[in-house]
C-alpha cells in the first residue's frame, strides 16, 4: 500500500501529526488528517486486492473542473489512496440549506453533453457502474442501470430469479412510462444525506459521488428514496427546472429501481420487497 506519511509528506511538505477514523464510505478506510501546520485534509485508504480509489478521485475531478457543484479537491489519487480537501459541515439541512442544494443541483444539471453516459465507467457505493455513450436515456437506463445491476445482484445470489423474471418484463415496456428529457444532464449519482454537507442555511459539499450524463429527474428521484430533501427542495429546484406531470406520482418509482438495486445487491434481499412492491404497481 502506499504510505500515507510519505504521501502527505511529498505533496505538502509537511508532516502528518495525527488522522482520525471517520465513518461513512463504501470503499475502504477513511480518515480525517492533521498536518503540522495546522491544516486538515481527508484520506481514504484501500487496501482490498483490486483498490479502485483513483476513479472516485476522476470524478471529484470531473465534478470540479466541468461544474461549479462545490466538492473536495483532489490532492492525490491513486487505486489504493486518495487525498482530498476537507470540508466542514454535516448532513442536516435546513429548509434553507434544502433549497441552497436544489440550486446547486439545477445549476449542475444545466451541464450537458451530447449523448448519456461518460467517457468512462465510474463507481456507485464501490460497484461498478457502465456508461457507455447511449444516444437514447430509456435504453440507457433500461440496459447500463437496470438490467445490468439486476443481473449483477442475481449473479451474486441476493437477488431472486422469479423478481428478475418480473424485472426483465417491466424494463422492455420501459417507453411506456419514462420520456426522453431534452438533453442529457451531468448528475452527481448519488445523492443521500451522508454524501451532503451542510454549516447552518449553506451546502458545504457534495461528496462520494457516481457521475455520468443522465435524466435529471433519476437524481431527484433518489433524493426521496431516503429523505435526503423535502419540500423546500423541490419548490425551490421546480423554480429554476419545472418538472413534467407525473413524476412524484409515477417515474420517481421506476428511477428508484435503480439505487434499490444497489441496494439489494451490496445488502442483501431486504430490499428486494421494495423493488415487488414498485414491480407490483405496474402491473407485474
Amino acid at each position: 500500500m502506499t504510505d500515507l506519511r510519505s504521501v502527505i509528506k511529498q505533496i505538502t511538505g509537511l508532516h502528518m501529526t495525527r488522522a482520525e477514523p471517520l465513518t461513512g464510505g463504501c470503499v475502504g478506510q477513511v480518515y480525517r488528517v492533521h498536518l503540522s501546520d495546522g491544516t486538515q485534509m481527508v484520506a481514504k485508504v484501500d487496501e482490498q486486492p483490486e483498490p479502485c480509489l483513483h476513479i472516485e478521485g476522476f470524478m471529484l475531478t470531473y465534478l470540479k473542473t466541468h461544474s461549479r457543484l462545490p466538492v473536495p479537491e483532489v490532492y492525490y489519487s491513486a487505486p489504493d489512496l486518495l487525498l482530498m480537501s476537507w470540508l466542514p459541515g454535516q448532513s442536516h439541512f435546513s429548509a434553507r440549506a434544502q433549497a441552497h442544494a436544489a440550486e446547486l443541483l439545477a445549476d449542475l444539471h444545466s451541464v450537458s453533453a451530447p449523448a448519456f453516459g461518460l467517457e468512462q465507467d465510474t463507481l456507485i457505493g464501490g460497484l461498478r457502474q457502465p456508461n457507455p455513450w447511449t444516444q437514447s436515456w430509456i435504453t440507457f437506463f433500461r440496459e447500463h442501470r437496470l438490467a445490468y445491476m439486476a443481473e449483477e445482484a442475481l449473479r451474486a445470489g441476493q437477488l431472486s430469479q422469479s423478481t428478475w423474471k418480473r424485472l426483465a418484463r417491466f424494463w422492455e415496456r420501459l417507453d411506456e412510462w419514462l420520456e426522453e428529457p431534452e438533453r442529457p444532464s451531468l448528475i452527481h449519482g448519488d445523492v443521500w444525506t451522508t454524501n451532503v454537507l451542510a454549516v447552518g442555511d449553506r451546502i458545504t459539499g457534495f461528496i462520494d459521488p457516481a457521475i455520468y450524463y443522465g435524466h435529471p429527474e433519476i437524481e431527484l428521484a433518489f433524493t426521496t428514496l431516503f429523505g435526503t430533501f423535502g419540500d423546500p427542495f423541490f419548490r425551490r429546484y421546480m423554480e429554476i427546472r419545472p418538472l413534467s406531470p407525473g413524476f412524484f406520482e409515477m417515474r420517481r418509482d421506476i428511477y428508484n429501481l435503480y439505487p434499490l438495486l444497489v441496494h439489494v445487491r451490496l445488502f442483501g434481499a431486504m430490499y428486494e420487497q421494495s423493488i415487488v412492491s414498485i414491480l407490483r404497481r405496474f402491473g407485474f
